[in-house]
C-alpha cells in the first residue's frame, strides 16, 4: 500500500505560509511539494472550505491563512484532508470463513482501532503554532533566514 503523505505535506505548506507577509500562489506552494499546481488546488480547497484559509484571484493573488495557528490541532487539518487512511496495514480478508483468520482479524483490528485512537488523540494535542514554534527554534539554531522560494529552489 502507498503512503499517503497528504498531511504532511499540507502542514510543510501552512507552515511556509505562516512565514509569509502576503499570498502565496499555487505554483510556489507546489514546488514547495513538489508536485502540480492543481494538486495545490484541490488539496487547499478543503482547507478553504474549513476556514483554514483565503484565496485571492488575480495579480498579487494567491492562498493566505485565515486562522489562528494555536486554534488549529493537526487532527483538524487531518480531519480538513478528509480523513485519509492513517494505518498501512489491515487484515488479509474481511470476512474469512477460517475460524483462524477471524481470530485473528478480531485481534487485529483491536490493535488497529486503538492505534488509530491513539494517534488521533496525538494529533488532536498538537497545534499549528507548537509546529511553527519547533520551526522557529530550528531555525535560530541555524542562524539562518527563512525565504520559501530559496528553501525548496531545485
Amino acid at each position: 500500500m502507498r503512503r499517503d503523505s497528504r498531511l504532511s505535506g499540507v502542514l510543510h505548506v501552512l507552515l511556509h505560509m505562516a512565514e509569509q507577509g502576503g499570498p502565496v500562489t499555487s505554483e510556489v506552494l507546489a514546488t514547495a511539494m513538489d508536485t502540480n499546481p492543481v494538486v495545490i488546488r484541490r488539496i487547499m480547497a478543503g482547507l478553504r472550505e474549513q476556514g483554514y484559509v483565503r484565496s485571492e484571484k488575480g495579480h498579487g493573488g494567491g492562498w493566505t491563512l485565515a486562522c489562528d495557528l494555536s486554534e488549529v490541532t493537526l487532527r483538524d487539518v487531518y480531519t480538513a484532508l478528509g480523513c485519509p487512511s492513517l494505518l498501512a496495514i489491515g487484515n488479509r480478508t474481511e470476512a474469512p470463513g477460517c475460524l483462524v483468520e477471524q481470530a485473528v482479524n478480531a485481534t487485529l483490528s483491536q490493535a488497529f482501532h486503538d492505534a488509530e485512537a491513539l494517534l488521533l488523540s496525538r494529533l488532536g494535542e498538537v497545534t499549528l503554532a507548537m509546529l511553527s514554534a519547533d520551526f522557529h527554534d530550528r531555525l535560530a539554531a541555524r542562524g539562518g533566514s527563512h525565504d520559501l522560494e530559496d528553501a525548496h529552489a531545485s
